[in-house]
């Protein structure tokens, strides 16, 4: 898939955030691809039971001036045939064979990685490493399953010498958001962008003057807008564990390009705790 700014996935990952008008222009848009670049706006009313106003107004809260570069995007997203499968995610069913859900969830788990690298912001990235780079301490927060992407980003931080801890639970949340200092950086993690817990914290901490950067799903919510740096990821539409497991690896691969932009960076300055970390367990590995 070519790596760019796919607005085919941007309205299905915000369709549930959009007012009722504006989703049923995006249900519509979803339901019709490959007419849409051929609709005139009244045509594009018409099909969505919408008015020309409204389709208007759903390009602008999609990012574009009008209706003309909006219709572009749609064109250049078919053209590039960046919707394999007509870019559904499908959920695990019960009673499917071992190898439907073997490729069911192969197949999400690709899609939710290469969707992330549509919805990403780039530019939000690099500055995100540069806070990383040259921080004194790293705080990670998160809870559930996002508590378990905090623990991976914990260990391989670490790995680089870099003064990092992860916090999983509520209270000790919000004591270690007490502590947190300018010089700091703190990333929160949660696929909803909701989560009370997190949101307590992020409220302490933005206090404190620290870098803050969320980690979460594309779209409108409480945590993409109050940190500081957004790196959003794509999480697929499903209803049973499939979709966790879905946001689960586009987090972790935010995390990998974190992890991977710092130590390329300072790769002359770390690489030898990467050296000594390796050769460490090495040693520790029964030989055969």
């Amino acid at each position: 898939m070519a790596i760019n700014d796919n607005v085919l996935i941007k309205i299905r990952e915000r369709k549930d955030s959009l007012t009722p008008v504006e989703r049923r222009v995006a249900e519509y848009i979803l339901e019709n691809k490959e007419e849409i670049p051929h609709l005139s706006i009244k045509n594009l009313a018409m099909g969505s039971r919408t008015s020309d106003a409204s389709v208007l107004r759903f390009c602008k809260t999609m990012g574009y001036s009008g209706y003309r570069s909006f219709i572009v995007s749609i064109s250049a997203a078919m053209g590039g045939k960046e919707e394999p499968d007509n870019g559904q995610y499908t959920d695990i069913q019960p009673g499917d064979d071992l190898q439907t859900i073997i490729s069911n969830t192969a197949r999400n788990n690709i899609r939710s990685i290469e969707d992330t690298l549509s919805l990403i912001d780039r530019e939000a990235v690099d500055q995100a490493v540069q806070v990383l780079r040259t921080c004194s301490r790293i705080f990670l927060f998160g809870i559930g399953a996002s508590g378990l992407i905090c623990l991976d980003a914990e260990q391989k931080f670490t790995r680089i010498n870099k003064n990092c801890h992860a916090y999983l639970d509520g209270h000790s949340q919000l004591t270690a958001a007490t502590l947190v200092s300018d010089k700091d950086a703190a990333i929160f993690i949660s696929n909803s962008g909701g989560t009370e817990e997190i949101l307590d914290a992020l409220d302490i901490v933005s206090k404190t003057g620290a870098s803050t950067i969320a980690i979460t799903k594309y779209g409108k919510s409480e945590l993409s807008e109050r940190a500081d740096l957004l790196l959003s990821i794509s999480t697929p539409e499903v209803t049973i564990r499939s979709g966790a497991m879905g946001s689960r690896i586009a987090m972790l691969t935010v995390v990998d390009m974190l992890f991977t932009g710092v130590a390329s960076a300072d790769y002359q300055e770390v690489k030898h705790y990467l050296t000594r970390s390796r050769n460490i367990i090495s040693s520790k590995r029964r030989r055969r």
